[in-house]
């Protein structure tokens, strides 16, 4: 599409998809899985949706380096100077700053969207027709712009963002950001028509996000200014691979969108969901009998309600009498656990665990 010449994408895939446990292990996280037996995992399905109006040479992957292999086996025809490895796990404030970096030494008129890659997008031509819309704000104005979503529902494990006054269609200054907030604000949240849900997708300028990157976090990318004009992509590679344990482990929502006085937000109806917890699986996929969501698994079940259930193939399960929870099993873990607010939950099961592995 001539209209997004300038537009790259950097997808996020460095975590190690801890809330989707057993499913999702470090060594083989979440965003490489097909959970759903669609043939393709989810970073697939998010380079997929991005190669529909994006080059191949615009879209970057961060990851880790424990995953490069996967990503290159998964995204074949990615060069690799679009994969940007990290040496150790950082949060997601670094790996933008990286991201940003790299892109800028592309091209210097480029615009970003910086996107999650376990998200279901519903209706992919209203989203592209939104980031187009987005694309012209943002090269026209400095901002960060967050695509946002009406919420459907008191969700308490999603982000929040409360609109301000509106900028201009359907674009607004942004009040405030809750992250994952009690069930009871999320109800009021949901109720003053106020917040929309934070996709973590955010659309800017690349020399706009750098200069709020230098100010903000300067560790990261001070040095690398210093000397872009003498380095390869290799050198590149090398200089931040040396210094990454030394960046700071912070969140760009927190390190940059919170702190920023132009974030703004665009209410977006491309139909969302996140996919990183089995809750907000259970909310977006297609009910069985009995409210129960069954993911590609074999399944009897009797007198059991809004449960959701992964089973290996080649297995069968048999539940009665089981209502809300969560069936799981993978390898050598079986989970059984109540479905809502789960996430706690399972953090602590899988760090017992994993300190039980040999």
């Amino acid at each position: 599409m001539n209209k997004l010449n300038n537009l790259y994408c950097l997808i996020l895939a460095g975590g190690k998809g801890r809330r989707l446990w057993p499913e999702s292990r470090t060594e083989m996280p979440k965003q490489f899985l097909d959970i759903f037996g669609t043939g393709r995992t989810q970073l697939q399905q998010t380079w997929d949706r991005f190669r529909k109006f994006l080059p191949a040479s615009h879209i970057l992957i961060s990851t880790s380096a424990s995953y490069r292999h996967i990503v290159k086996e998964q995204i074949p025809n990615i060069h690799d100077s679009n994969i940007l490895a990290e040496p150790l796990w950082r949060n997601t404030a670094p790996s933008i700053a990286w991201g940003a970096h790299r892109i800028y030494t592309y091209n210097r008129d480029a615009a970003i969207i910086i996107a999650p890659s376990d998200q279901q997008i519903i209706n992919e031509d209203k989203f592209e027709e939104d980031v187009e819309k987005g694309y012209n704000f943002v090269v026209e104005q400095n901002s960060m712009l967050v695509l946002g979503v009406k919420p459907t529902r008191p969700e308490p494990g999603y982000g929040y963002i409360q609109m301000d006054e509106e900028k201009c269609d359907n674009i607004y200054n942004v009040r405030s950001f809750t992250e994952k907030p009690e069930r009871e604000f999320a109800k009021m949240f949901l109720e003053s028509g106020e917040f929309l849900w934070n996709t973590g997708l955010v659309m800017t300028k690349a020399d706009y996000l750098l200069n709020n990157l230098r100010e903000l976090l300067p560790p990261v990318l001070r040095n690398l200014d210093a000397r872009a004009a003498d380095f390869t992509i290799e050198d590149e590679n090398k200089y931040v691979e040396e210094r990454f344990p030394s960046y700071p482990n912070v969140s760009f929502e927190q390190g940059i969108l919170e702190k920023s006085s132009e974030t703004t937000v665009m209410h977006c109806n491309f139909g969302w969901a996140d996919l990183g917890t089995w809750h907000s699986i259970y909310e977006v996929e297609h009910k069985s009998n009995g409210d129960n969501v069954v993911l590609n698994s074999d399944v009897i079940l009797d007198n059991s309600h809004d449960n959701i259930i992964k089973i290996p193939k080649g297995h069968l399960a048999v539940i009665n009498g089981l209502d809300g929870y969560i069936v799981v099993e993978k390898d050598d873990i079986l989970l059984i656990c109540p479905r809502e607010d789960s996430s706690a939950l399972i953090r602590k099961y899988s760090a017992e665990v994993e300190m039980k592995t040999p």
